[in-house]
C-alpha cells in the first residue's frame, strides 16, 4: 500500500517543506511498487534504450558533456502498463502535495537516469529560462547497499546547503525554482527514477532535459 498522505508525518514532511524548499523521505515506494520499477529498469536498460541526456527547452535542448554526462529514458502511462501503479501514486502524491502547500498542479513527467561510474550533473536549476512549467522536483533512488564512498551524492547549494546520499528507496523532494543543486560524480552506476511536478499537463508545457 501506498504511505499515507494525510498522516502526521506526511504533515510534518510538508511544513520542513514550506520551510526549507525540500525534504527527504525514505522507504517510499511499496516494496511491491519498488520491484516494479527496478524491474523495468534493468528491462529498458537489456533493451539499450537509454539515451545520452540533454538541457535546454523544446527544440533547443542539447548535448554538453561537460555539465552532465548521464543517461535517460523518457516515460509514457500506458493503462495496464509494468508502471501503471507507480504512476497512480505519483497521481495520489501530487494531489497531496498540491493541497498541503496550496499549489496547481495539473500534470507530471518522469524519466529513469543513470550515471554511469564518473558521470555528474553540474549546479542547476531544474526550472530555467522563461519556463515555468516544473514546481516541485521528484528523485527516488534505485540504489542498493551505497555507501558515502560511491559518491553520486545530490548537493543542494542553496537557499541552503545540504547532502543526500542517493539510498534505495529515498525519495527526495524539492522545489525546481529556487533549489540550485548538483550530482556529484558517481564512483559506481547509479539509478534514479526522476519527475516533476507540472503547473500544466507535460503535453502542453514540456521541458526537455
Amino acid at each position: 500500500m501506498w504511505p499515507e498522505f494525510t498522516s502526521a508525518t506526511w504533515d510534518h514532511a510538508m511544513d520542513l517543506f514550506a520551510e526549507q524548499h525540500f525534504v527527504v523521505l525514505d522507504d517510499f515506494l511499496p516494496q511491491e511498487v519498488l520491484t516494479d520499477v527496478c524491474r523495468y529498469f534493468q528491462q529498458v536498460e537489456a533493451e539499450n534504450l537509454l539515451k545520452a541526456a540533454s538541457i535546454g527547452p523544446g527544440q533547443e535542448r542539447t548535448r554538453i558533456s561537460e555539465i552532465r554526462s548521464d543517461f535517460v529514458h523518457w516515460l509514457d502511462r500506458f493503462p495496464e502498463g509494468e508502471l501503471e501503479e507507480f504512476f497512480k501514486g505519483m497521481d495520489a502524491l501530487r494531489g497531496a502535495i498540491a493541497r498541503a502547500l496550496f499549489l496547481s498542479l495539473r500534470g507530471y513527467e518522469f524519466h529513469l537516469a543513470k550515471y554511469p561510474e564518473g558521470a555528474y550533473y553540474k549546479p542547476h536549476f531544474d526550472q530555467f529560462g522563461d519556463r515555468e512549467n516544473r514546481m516541485i522536483s521528484v528523485v527516488i533512488y534505485l540504489n542498493e547497499n551505497w555507501l558515502p564512498e560511491h559518491g553520486g551524492a545530490l548537493k543542494m547549494h542553496r537557499p541552503q546547503e545540504h547532502t543526500v546520499e542517493p539510498m534505495m528507496n529515498r525519495l527526495v523532494l524539492f522545489r525546481s525554482d529556487t533549489v540550485l543543486h548538483e550530482v556529484l560524480p558517481a564512483n559506481r552506476t547509479r539509478r534514479s527514477l526522476t519527475g516533476w511536478l507540472l503547473k500544466h499537463p507535460a503535453s502542453v508545457g514540456v521541458l526537455g532535459l
